[in-house]
């Protein structure tokens, strides 16, 4: 918008970089540029800015598809006015010489005009596909029909007005047929998914057999070697055995040889003793033969009395002193 400075019966008008103003006086043109500053009288000044930058437009419109399926494009349109004195002449972009502002809504107007011709467009492109055709490959198609249809349209270039892109943001069918549409998709994805997990449990579960099978065969192989050992273990201890059956055998074998030895010289040392004992007593029995029966009898009485315990007291009966005395009597009678 144009700064406008207002002094008695003149005006003054400073412009700005993105806009170009006119200034016509009884259908004269005083002044036009971009960026332009100037004094005027207000009373006989027209005076038009119009933009030259570049401006975007949105666009929201529905559409029907070849199968009568409702369809919301969703587009944005860039332009820019190329020829501003055109423009001026074409639309209304005359301002209020005392504060600046447009008279009328020439913006409007011209996105009124580009959203006709885009959407005539779009809609004629749209009318002749399907709807799926449409949601598929339909973004790049619309644009580029659009874009060609709005750099061709007379009117455009007669107001001076350049499309310099048009960007198709989204083509969206109704919310219930977008559902349905995602439907198989979503289907499918939950099938791939239920798949998929189904075989990583199918693999999880080869995995534990396969587990399983290797724990079962080492444990097969560990009771086999068990088994191995068990029976080298009994094998040596049957050795074990064997060799010390045989050693205890030879043991005995030698201790009831050397018992047999001690035996043998035991018994000849019994024998030789006992001949020298009988010979003894033979002799002691030849040489007594000879002496009288009675000093045998003081003798063996006296080795008695000798060999006999600790005697206190002693009672001798006349029964047993008569007959002694008789033959010590009898003995001295003979001497």
């Amino acid at each position: 918008m144009a700064d406008i400075a207002r002094y008695p019966l003149v005006r003054h008008l400073r412009g700005s970089a993105t806009a170009h103003v006119q200034h016509v006086t009884a259908g004269r043109l005083r002044h036009a540029g971009t960026g332009a500053s100037f004094w005027f009288r207000p009373l006989s000044a027209v005076l038009s800015e119009i933009p030259v930058d570049d401006r975007e437009l949105p666009l929201l419109f529905h559409a029907r598809t070849a199968d009568f399926q409702d369809v919301t494009v969703q587009m944005t349109l860039t332009f820019r006015f190329t020829d501003p004195a055109v423009t001026a002449a074409r639309v209304d972009f005359s301002i209020d010489p005392d504060t600046g502002r447009w008279r009328g809504t020439p913006l409007e107007q011209v996105a009124g005009l580009l959203t006709e011709s885009a959407q005539q467009h779009a809609i004629d492109l749209l009318a002749g596909a399907a709807m799926t055709v449409a949601l598929t490959g339909g973004v790049r198609t619309v644009r580029d029909t659009v874009a060609a249809g709005l750099a061709a349209d007379p009117r455009l270039a007669e107001t001076g007005i350049v499309v310099i892109d048009v960007r198709v943001v989204a083509i969206r069918p109704e919310p219930e047929v977008e559902r349905a549409l995602r439907t198989p998709t979503r289907e499918q994805v939950q099938a791939d998914a239920d798949a998929a997990t189904y075989s990583r449990r199918a693999v999880a579960v080869e995995r534990e057999r396969a587990i399983a099978e290797n724990e079962l065969a080492n444990q097969v192989e560990l009771a086999r070697r068990e088994e191995e050992l068990l029976a080298q273990r009994g094998v040596n201890a049957r050795r074990e055995a064997e060799s010390a059956a045989a050693a205890a055998e030879v043991a005995a074998e030698a201790a009831a040889r050397r018992d047999r030895r001690t035996a043998e010289v035991r018994a000849e040392a019994v024998r030789v003793q006992g001949a020298a004992k009988a010979e003894t007593t033979a002799a002691d029995l030849a040489a007594w033969a000879t002496v009288d029966a009675e000093l045998v009898t003081a003798l063996a009485l006296k080795d008695l009395a000798a060999n006999l315990p600790k005697i206190d007291s002693l009672v001798l009966t006349p029964d047993l002193l008569a007959p002694v005395l008789a033959k010590l009597g009898a003995a001295g009678r003979t001497e």
